[in-house]
């Protein structure tokens, strides 16, 4: 591993991509940023879960699954209509009823509830258009960015928590695909705590055992076997 301003590096096979992953994951985890109520907060929680989706597996390809959760990550943000839940033939429906209301507050002598409800109405014809708009970009965008832009620019994940990028580098004969996975840790504090781990990751840790999909169908399906227990944290890499 390189390890710089820029990040900790790791040039290899996808073996070796997905054991990167996963250190520096577990080296968050250690870390609590994972469990706001061990001392992380909200909002880092859940930047750390949008990493450890984001992060490859050991299952996964470049082409296929990086490439698709790429595009997800790097969409248009949801807009005020999205967030509430509502869609835009929901948001142009409850429009009508509010400039339905509004007429019958003119005709009973209320101007100022008439006017209210007509800004409400106005304020979910906006909302709905942008629903709409925000969903037909986000259409385009990942044909583009799939089909485009990952011919030209590294697989990247970017927010509040970590920034990582990933590209295939060359293929070495018999080693095969062979790739570049740079990862940093946007707080500088826990990126040097993070450092730190990993040296004693290296340190501690003869082999690192990678995790893999399980897939029990196979052994239920055996007349007289019993599914493999579940560990105590699938989230853990187990370790020598």
């Amino acid at each position: 591993m390189e390890e710089s301003i820029s990040g900790f590096k790791i040039r290899g096979d996808w073996g070796d991509v997905v054991e990167h992953g996963e250190r520096i994951t577990q080296a968050l985890r250690e870390h609590s940023v994972d469990d706001p109520g061990c001392g992380g907060e909200a909002h880092l929680a859940r930047a750390f879960e949008e990493w450890d989706e984001w992060r490859p597996k050991a299952h996964e390809t470049l082409e296929a699954d990086v490439s698709e959760k790429t595009a997800d990550q790097a969409s248009v943000e949801e807009g005020k209509g999205e967030k509430a839940g509502k869609g835009p033939d929901e948001d142009i429906k409850t429009a009508g009823e509010k400039l339905s209301e509004s007429y019958e507050q003119l005709e009973e002598d209320d101007p100022d509830a008439a006017v209210d409800n007509w800004k409400q109405s106005i304020d979910y014809v906006a909302r709905a258009a942008d629903s709409a708009g925000r969903k037909a970009l986000r259409r385009v965008e990942d044909t583009v960015y799939q089909n485009v832009m990952t011919q030209l620019a590294p697989y990247y994940f970017d927010n509040e928590l970590v920034s990582a990028n990933i590209q295939q580098s060359t293929r070495n004969g018999d080693a095969g695909e062979q790739f570049v996975f740079e990862v940093n840790v946007n707080d500088d504090e826990l990126k040097e705590k993070v450092s730190d781990r990993l040296a004693e990751y290296d340190d501690e840790i003869d082999r690192w055992h990678v995790e893999v999909e399980k897939d029990t169908d196979a052994a239920e399906a055996i007349e007289g076997a019993e599914p493999p227990p579940e560990p105590e944290d699938n989230s853990r890499s187990t370790t020598n």
